[in-house]
């Protein structure tokens, strides 16, 4: 028998062994949180056949309302949530329902909710909604009594402040390792704060086996990186985009948020650990082992905006497991993995001071020296738009009116953020190929404005309503009168007509909670509580807040830059470049008009396969679910969805059939919005 018969022989049981067993995809983001599956019977050169084999709809959208589940398929069953956070269970071959629950209770009304998912372990699927942590048995759905209580956990419990106080939630799904459950938190960045500690409960009894603060305690390193007391009333510090664990190493690695208050930070003088860091936890203590932060009292909101990625690369013809972590700035940091070491040189730059009342930023912050920035950084007029002469001139006025430049603070006339709040990298996180070593990031091109604004209702209502609603609030011939409001309105109407808007008046979804309570508050009762003598005594007061963070566009609605506003980029992490960049996404009416490839807005992640294939939908305008050459960005497949898929999709394999899975669930930045799942596999 030949070399090459049996050689031949292996490689066709191996494609056999392939197309016929069945693979899950067991956790959120996948494996690593690297979103790869080696699964090939879908490739480069079948893809262009795929087709929609099931599709599944909740009917549970409202305007506004989200989906940003990445499906959990485990045994055949595809696990996620609804634009109203009901979870199902769904036959993962037809998208049969199998079951659904309700931790709402049958909750009504247009709660928006920003959920990427469930866990699940063993027999049971573990769930966040609202402030409470739920285990539902795995095959029926109903909630596991011998868990916490009845079924759940109060996630404000066991944070050493009265829970009724705090406001904690988890937007992303926790991880298991062994038998404790891993999670961080979803906290308001306003003060009075939450912490955003570090948490494992125990899987089989939901009791809390270890906590890491995040805001050190008296005696904890990192402790002396705040005011004396700051750990009594600040917030934040979160691993709101999840954390990532390591089996192999038993270790657990996570990336916080900024710290509140976010962009006035008088408060909390100093470096403020452990917000904004990398951090490796010992997974069955809570140990810290390492960490890297990434900004130094942060004031612009600017923190690690998904859980790291656990990499292997080659240094020296050595391979070396690593960590990456993306950035909202556009910087990849990578670590090796059980040290923390630099694999690429960190520098740090001088940056400018605040200007603001009893601000003390850091001096120098830190960047990568490779690879080189994914997204661009620093926002001149040469960059405007050219769109129309009027946008130009328009934008041109505004871009001149503000502080600009890359890490330029908050100010008092309004500061452009550049990358924005919302990009670069987002949550929908990175993909890796242990084949290639390539790291796959979409990234937006956003500038946002943030204003710093004297702390009283009457400031807030000045620079949101008067222009149209007058200062004395008796109204315009473009609005009316908002006089005696309350008695025609309730709180709650009025809350959302701010945030969401309502026939010309625009939608404030960016104000932020406590902002758009305390406009209702003035609206209703024409208080101004920055006013009342007593105020100042409290701890928590500051002198300035934030008129909430908004979008830079030009005046028809379109992002104030030159394109790309959008992109797909490939990282190779050997070595430190970047492979390559397509524009990512378009406006369907620019496009029809002659501007086509211009990127857009776009939020969830990428899957990378071994069928050579780069699977992402998140464009937010087009709505489309693409896939891409994985080693060169050409454009192989794309098809259009219900809504956008705003979500990173899923692959498995089910009685020899790959599928490829999305949750469409729109409704970002003004988009509609949708409440199906999509999958879609070859013809059989």
């Amino acid at each position: 028998m030949s070399v090459f018969f049996v050689v031949s022989s292996l490689l066709l049981a191996a494609v056999l062994a392939q197309t016929t067993r069945d693979a899950d995809w067991p956790m959120h983001g996948g494996l690593d949180n690297i979103r790869y599956s080696s699964l090939a019977q879908i490739n480069r050169d079948n893809v262009t056949t795929l087709q929609v084999a099931w599709t599944y709809d909740s009917h549970d959208a409202f305007k506004g309302s989200e989906m940003q589940s990445n499906p959990v398929v485990v045994g055949g069953t595809l696990y996620a949530t609804t634009p109203m956070l009901k979870v199902i269970a769904l036959d993962a071959a037809t998208g049969r329902e199998i079951w659904k629950f309700d931790p709402g209770g049958g909750a009504t009304g247009a709660a928006r909710f920003r959920h990427r998912g469930v866990t699940v372990h063993k027999d049971r699927v573990f769930v966040t909604y609202r402030s409470f942590l739920w285990a539902l048995d795995r095959t029926t759905g109903t909630p596991i009594a011998s868990f916490g209580a009845n079924g759940r956990v109060d996630l404000r419990e066991g944070l050493d402040q009265p829970a009724e106080k705090l406001t904690v939630s988890a937007s992303t799904p926790g991880v298991v390792f062994e038998d404790l459950l891993i999670m961080g938190s979803s906290v308001p960045e306003t003060l009075p704060g939450s912490p955003g500690h570090i948490r494992a409960f125990d899987v089989t009894t939901g009791k809390v086996r270890w906590i890491f603060h995040t805001i050190p305690k008296p005696g904890e390193l990192g402790y002396d990186t705040w005011p004396k007391d700051a750990y009594k009333l600040a917030g934040g510090a979160n691993a709101w985009a999840g954390v990532t664990i390591d089996a192999k190493n038993a270790m657990v690695f996570a990336a916080t948020g900024s710290a509140s208050f976010d962009f006035y930070g008088v408060s909390r003088h100093g470096d403020n650990l452990f917000a904004d860091c990398v951090l490796a936890l010992d997974a069955r203590t809570g140990r810290r082992v390492w960490h890297f932060q990434g900004i130094k009292h942060d004031v612009w909101d600017w923190d690690f905006p998904a859980a790291p990625n656990l990499v292997t690369v080659t240094r020296a013809g050595r391979r070396i497991d690593a960590v990456a972590q993306i950035t909202k700035y556009g910087y990849v940091y990578l670590f090796e993995r059980r040290t923390g070491r630099p694999l690429f040189p960190i520098a740090y730059r001088k940056v400018p001071p605040s200007a603001v009342d009893g601000e003390l930023l850091a001096e120098r912050q830190p960047y990568p020296v490779q690879p080189p920035p994914f997204a661009r950084q620093d926002l001149t007029e040469e960059m405007l738009t050219n769109r129309t002469p009027e946008a130009h001139a328009a934008v041109l006025a505004q871009f001149r009116r503000m502080s600009k430049g890359f890490f330029a603070p908050p100010s008092l006339d309004g500061t452009i953020v550049f990358p924005g709040f919302d990009g670069g990298g987002e949550w929908g996180g990175a993909a890796f190929d242990p084949d290639t070593a390539l790291l796959y990031v979409n990234s937006n091109e956003m500038p946002w404005i943030v204003k710093l604004i004297p702390n009283n209702d009457t400031s807030l209502y000045n620079s949101k309503c008067a222009t149209c609603h007058r200062e004395d609030r008796h109204g315009s011939p473009q609005a009316p009168a908002l006089v005696g409001i309350g008695g025609r309105m309730s709180r709650d109407d009025l809350a959302k007509i701010i945030r969401e808007g309502t026939g010309r008046m625009p939608g404030n979804p960016d104000l932020g909670g406590r902002n758009i309570n305390d406009l209702v508050e003035f609206l209703v009762t024409g208080r101004d509580k920055g006013r009342d003598p007593n105020v100042t005594k409290d701890p928590a007061w500051l002198k300035y807040r934030s008129d909430g963070e908004s979008l830079f566009r030009d005046p028809d609605g379109y992002p104030p830059i030159t394109p790309p506003w959008g992109t797909l980029n490939a990282i190779d992490l050997d070595a430190g470049t970047i492979r390559w960049k397509v524009p990512f996404g378009e406006f369907p009416e620019l496009a029809a008009a002659g501007l086509p490839n211009t990127g857009s807005d776009n939020y969830g992640g990428p899957v990378v396969t071994g069928g050579g294939l780069l699977f992402i939908g998140a464009t937010n305008f087009d709505r489309k679910f693409h896939a891409y050459d994985k080693l060169t960005g050409r454009l192989l497949w794309e098809t259009t969805l219900p809504a956008a898929g705003n979500a990173t999709p899923s692959t498995y394999m089910l009685n020899g059939r790959q599928y490829i899975v999305i949750v469409c669930g729109g409704g970002k930045n003004g988009a509609p919005s949708g409440s199906a799942i999509v999958a879609f596999a070859l013809p059989q």
